[in-house]
């Protein structure tokens, strides 16, 4: 199974473009995240969301915004003028989640009609509140476990009777 996981920050705002047949928006864009040592310099990937979740990146997403990108992660093969073949790490995203001081990790996608309705800015999401503290008590004494209960009277088995013993005298000698 392909899952992917990545936690980024937007390099280059998505751009937004449709299939050949103009039925299916796409949006691309271009994230960096830092290398696997502190010295290793930051690496980029390319993102494609696809359908509704394309025109949502492109309407709520910019460049410099840090995101948590969830999708599958694939390898294109590209022809360079230079006449040699490079593979090129591309991820296709299935969500996104915006990360900032005033976001939760949960983002509403809207339909398009949703968006022509509402007029006014997205409010951001209000912050989660604390529960109250719970008080405790002292836990119960302890208290050994119930004995099971008996079992109910069964008559023994039944077993016959023993052979007499034999009688050694009838012995002819």
């Amino acid at each position: 199974m392909n899952n992917f996981i990545l936690m980024a920050e937007i390099v280059k705002d998505p751009e937004l473009r449709y299939t050949p047949d103009g039925q299916t928006a796409i949006a691309e864009l271009v994230v960096q995240f830092p290398g696997l040592r502190d010295n290793d310099p930051m690496e980029t990937i390319k993102a494609v969301g696809w359908g509704n979740l394309a025109q949502s990146i492109q309407a709520q997403y910019h460049q410099g915004d840090r995101v948590v990108l969830e999708g599958r992660l694939g390898m294109n093969t590209v022809e360079r003028p230079e006449g040699f073949k490079e593979k090129l790490a591309e991820m296709t995203i299935q969500r996104i989640y915006p990360l900032g001081a005033d976001t939760l990790l949960t983002t509403s996608i809207q339909t398009s009609s949703d968006a022509a309705s509402s007029s006014s800015p997205a409010t951001p999401a209000p912050r989660p509140v604390a529960a109250p503290p719970v008080a405790h008590t002292a836990p119960a004494p302890y208290a050994p476990p119930a004995a099971p209960p008996a079992p109910a009277y069964q008559p023994p088995a039944y077993q016959p009777p023993a052979d007499p013993e034999p009688n050694y005298d009838d012995i002819p000698f």
